[in-house]
């Protein structure tokens, strides 16, 4: 995780117990997973469309 070390990490999910309490935290973390799987979808799906838009360029030569 770049140049954290064990003592930021420690203190980092310390301040999220405080502001969130514990029982959000499962909350949130579902909510960041299915955020990241939707970024990911939406990322296979441009690469999939720039992908076909090269193809029917490369065809139409």
């Amino acid at each position: 995780m770049g140049n954290l070390g064990t003592t930021e990490i420690i203190l980092i999910v310390l301040v999220i117990f405080i502001f969130f309490g514990a029982k959000k935290i499962p909350e949130l973390a579902k909510g960041l997973g299915s955020g990241m799987k939707e970024f990911k979808k939406a990322v296979k799906d441009v690469q999939e469309d720039i992908e076909d838009t090269k193809s029917d360029k490369d065809s139409k030569k």
